[in-house]
């Protein structure tokens, strides 16, 4: 061996082929110094020692393989040329001057000269490095494996387990022992086996599976939901020898999108409920309404409402709603009475709600049936929630039952506690717009009838003017007064014939009779009328000159003209004239109407067509009684027509109707 610009070079035919070497190699002699070394000891010492000045290792520091400082002399190659027995295997730390470390083995073997004399020490030091940080590795995914919530298990392609952790030991029911080597089918369920194939499928074409909510089978039979993610595992060369699975327990998140999905639907039910019922005034409709929703809501398989009513013997109370069964159902069997059981709701005392009715003290103490009554509901799950009116009234109870035990909870008391409540205020809506409609028909029957009573006097009264009108000479200065009494008498005959058609259309008794017509022959002569009677103002019609056939009552459309035509001259005191026009538009004749006077504010334009409805700055100073308009949109609307007005307040007005014209 030579030295080379202080570099060990190896020149023999043995030392060249140790210097090709891709591992490391060195030789001390008998005294511990380096003699000589190939181009991998340097490499992996990071350092070139000069040859004969180092003594044992090349490398800067050494440590133990627990990390403690190591001396020369404890180096194997030392301890081999101490004892003479080669120590190989032993795993240290080196450290480069650059402060980068590698784990090595240590290999020394004994150099004998000719003569059979030591000479030296080769030793080989193999870099395990790499594979110590693999054990690290593994060791922590190891560790990270066996602490997972998540149940992580690997597989053969054929489907054999090969690895199971301990969370798939709490998720599945089998341990590791029973789980190793059998297949993976066994937490399968028998309807779900086609989807192993297909994972398996993929992890054979290097595919993975994310996130796969599916069900599997614990040891004791029950399924379970899982999320399954199934990735390739490869061997060192890339092809893949089997698959990992990660089972992650999905039963919460499915039990919380349920609840999610069940609040979902009760809040539409709720909403859907609340809307309907706000909007109804029906007490019937109200009541069965609350009977099918709370029912649905509680997942009751009966359900009913009972009004607070009591017999003459002070005991049955009265099924008013039923959901969930017939009517017939409680009609054999009789009312409920006035029991421990039933007592409590209707006293208002507060919501029972027992998991079996049939174990409660209070049930089965009261003859003839002591108990439920031959063929009666199969009630076992009961509840009972009193309807009670914000006077206090205890207006009724909502009664559920269920065949099975312990159905209701005390999220459905509390449910069915708004309910009622919002049911007991809606059934107080209803009875008061139920007296309101009665004292509402009164009023009408008493519109009709006071009319008719009044039609006879002032039909007396006008009759008596006329005798004595033609009883006065030309000249008698009376004459005048009793010309203006027969004008008064003739207003108030047209205001009780209002009143007499308000009725007639409220009881749905205006009579029509309908005839073919012309309608501008019929404007033009009721215009003229008018004209004789309103001479303040100019009347002026409009029409093209062509007939317009209608078939309708012809006296009921003349009532309409002559009472939007006077409206126009009463409700524009100022100004004086009228424009009327009829003309033709997609099949109907229309006739508007147009003045130059107060008109009307936006807000009423609806507004006016009611019955007995008077604008605010119109009744103060002009008389009526709000019904004119009303009955002519009565009777353009039996007639398939429409009636309405463009008005804007201090620029007139003009009304319309439409008349469908003869096909």
């Amino acid at each position: 061996m030579t030295s080379t610009q202080g570099k060990v070079a190896i020149t023999d035919t043995a030392s060249v082929q140790i210097n090709s070497l891709p591992i490391a190699v060195y030789i001390c002699n008998t005294n511990g110094y380096i003699t000589a070394y190939n181009t991998a000891a340097a490499k992996l010492w990071g350092t070139q020692p000069p040859a004969g000045k180092t003594k044992w290792c090349g490398a800067h520091r050494a440590y133990s393989a627990n990390g403690l400082p190591l001396m020369p002399e404890q180096n194997a190659a030392a301890r081999t040329m101490l004892t003479g027995v080669a120590v190989t295997g032993d795993e240290v730390i080196i450290e480069r001057p650059d402060g980068t470390t590698s784990y090595v083995l240590h290999h020394p073997v004994i150099m004998y000269g000719e003569g059979g004399e030591i000479t030296g020490i080769t030793n080989t030091l193999i870099d395990i490095t790499a594979q110590k940080q693999n054990e690290s590795k593994q060791a922590m995914l190891a560790a990270i494996v066996q602490s997972s919530d998540d149940a992580i298990i690997s597989k053969t392609l054929d489907g054999i387990i090969t690895s199971w952790n301990q969370a798939a030991e709490k998720l599945f029911g089998y341990t590791e022992q029973e789980a190793i080597g059998r297949s993976i089918i066994m937490v399968i369920p028998y309807d779900r086996l086609s989807e192993e194939e297909l994972i398996i499928d993929r992890v054979r074409n290097n595919m993975g599976v994310e996130h796969f909510e599916t069900l599997r089978k614990h040891k004791n039979r029950t399924l379970i939901p899982i999320s399954l993610t199934v990735s390739p595992i490869k061997d060192s060369k890339g092809n893949v020898i089997g698959a990992s699975k990660i089972a992650r327990d999905i039963s919460r998140q499915k039990q919380a999108e349920e609840q999610l999905q069940h609040y979902a639907k009760n809040l539409e039910i709720l909403n859907s409920f609340g809307k309907e019922i706000s909007e109804d005034l029906d007490v019937q409709g109200i009541l069965q309404k609350v009977t099918d929703a709370t029912t649905q809501l509680t997942g009751a398989k009966f359900g009913a409402f009972f009004y607070n009513k009591l017999n003459e013997n002070g005991e049955a109370y009265m099924l008013y709603t039923l959901s969930g069964a017939t009517k017939e159902a409680f009609e054999k069997l009789g009312m409920p009475r006035n029991t421990a059981v039933f007592k409590p709701t209707f006293k208002g005392e507060g919501i029972i709600r027992v998991n079996d009715i049939t174990k409660d003290p209070r049930y089965g103490n009261n003859a003839p049936h002591n108990g439920m009554p031959t063929g009666h509901l199969p009630v076992v799950s009961y509840m009972a929630v009193p309807v009670i009116s914000k006077d206090g009234t205890v207006i009724g109870g909502l009664l559920y039952g269920h065949p099975e035990a312990g159905k209701f909870t005390h999220e459905h008391e509390l449910l069915i506690t708004g309910v009622a409540s919002q049911a007991a205020v809606s059934l107080d809506n209803a009875k008061l717009y139920e007296e309101v409609r009665m004292l509402n028909a009164k009023k009408d029957e008493f519109i009709g009838l006071a009319s008719h009573e009044l039609k006879t006097p002032v039909t007396s009264i006008n009759g008596y003017l006329q005798i004595i009108e033609r009883s006065l000479p030309g000249n008698d200065r009376n004459t005048a007064f009793i010309a203006k009494a027969r004008m008064q008498v003739s207003k108030l005959s047209s205001l009780i014939a209002d009143l007499l058609d308000v009725s007639k259309i409220i009881t749905g008794q205006l009579p029509l009779s309908h005839s073919d017509f012309d309608l501008g022959e019929l404007l033009a002569e009721s215009v003229e009328i008018l004209q004789q009677t309103h001479i303040s103002h100019t009347l002026t019609i409009e029409d093209n000159g062509k007939p317009l056939t209608i078939n309708a009552d012809q006296q009921r459309v003349e009532q309409v003209i002559i009472n939007l035509v006077s409206n126009a001259v009463k409700y524009s005191p100022d100004a004086s004239k009228v424009n009327i026009k009829l003309f033709e538009r997609d099949g109907y004749a229309v006739v508007a109407i147009q003045d130059f006077g107060i008109g009307i504010d936006q807000d009423d334009h609806e507004r006016i067509f009611s019955r007995f409805y008077r604008v605010d700055n119109i009744a103060a100073h002009i008389s009526g009684l709000g019904i004119g308009l009303y009955i002519c949109n009565e009777i353009i609307s039996r007639h398939k027509g429409r009636l309405w007005v463009h008005s804007e307040l201090g620029q007139g007005s003009t009304f319309y109707f439409e008349l469908p014209l003869r096909a």
